[in-house]
């Protein structure tokens, strides 16, 4: 066995790398980094033969959460090396790919500023700061949505399209995702008053985001969002703006991860179960 290491050295060089291994044939592909260094390096491995490994070391973690990989780097390595193979899918936004969630609004706005901090300014702490002080302030904009070719006009917080579970630190606005159904878990977050969002903030940390009043989950394989003017986007935390229209998309079993076999039993244990608890919150 042989083995390479690369150090990045701006935006966009894990990608280029990632790309090269994937022309190159390699087998695997291990990422020491945050979600957005995984969200490029995975965007460059979308439908090759080459699998990818993580060794979490950011801010919020999410995919590494939904996967099962440990926080521990010598615990990632090993698992890099010895754990088990797994398909996921992943999400199109905007033409940009991501593998735990996308999303239009506030937490848009929160990526946006939280990326805007510079190096060994970040954190979860200050995630969360940002949080509360544009929870106060964040104006809901009106949009056009379209789920699976249902068109609504409705006035969101906050519209996200989830493949994970969470966005980090445990805050968990799709608990019921799975990483390889074939679908995206689109939650429609509406106006709500001041008071209101931040007593309605706790079902993150509960995980019942799906119970919370004004607030709509649908699994979905398209999606489009219409407003007048900008938008502010996300994919897996990294920003961006788009104008009047953005189309969202599944691709399915698009991608190649590492993770424990002890990980991968409880994640099919998971799936069932939350088919099953979807089922009764449909009939309920």
């Amino acid at each position: 066995m042989s083995a390479e290491i690369h150090l990045t050295k701006s935006a966009g060089h894990a990608r280029e790398l990632a790309a090269a291994s994937a022309a190159a044939n390699t087998d695997l592909v291990i990422v020491w980094g945050g979600d957005g260094t995984i969200n490029e390096a995975g965007g460059a491995l979308i439908g090759s033969s080459t699998t990818l490994a993580l060794i979490p070391s950011g801010s919020g973690n999410g995919l590494a959460a939904a996967l099962g990989t440990p926080r521990d780097p010598d615990a990632a390595l090993a698992l890099a090396f010895d754990g088990a193979t797994r398909t996921i899918d992943a999400g199109i936004m905007a033409d940009r790919p991501f593998f735990n969630i996308a999303g239009v609004g506030f937490d848009a706005r929160v990526a946006r500023l939280f990326n805007e901090r510079g190096a060994g300014r970040r954190g979860a702490w200050p995630y969360v700061a940002i949080g509360i002080r544009e929870g106060c302030r964040y104006e809901a904009l009106e949009y056009v949505l379209t789920l699976d070719g249902e068109r609504q006009r409705v006035r969101a917080f906050l519209i996200a399209f989830a493949n994970g579970r969470e966005y980090g630190i445990g805050a968990r606005i799709a608990p019921l995702a799975e990483l390889d159904d074939g679908r995206l878990d689109a939650t429609l977050v509406e106006y709500r008053p001041m008071l209101a969002r931040f007593w309605d903030a706790r079902h993150l940390a509960m995980g019942t985001v799906h119970r919370a009043r004004s607030v709509t989950t649908r699994r979905v394989v398209q999606a489009v969002i219409e407003t007048d003017g900008p938008m502010e986007f996300h994919v897996d935390g990294e920003p961006g703006i788009e104008r009047d229209r953005i189309e969202v998309r599944i691709v399915p079993a698009a991608l190649k991860v590492r993770v424990t076999r002890q990980s991968g039993d409880a994640l099919v244990g998971r799936a069932h179960r939350g088919r099953d608890l979807r089922a009764r919150t449909e009939e309920d």
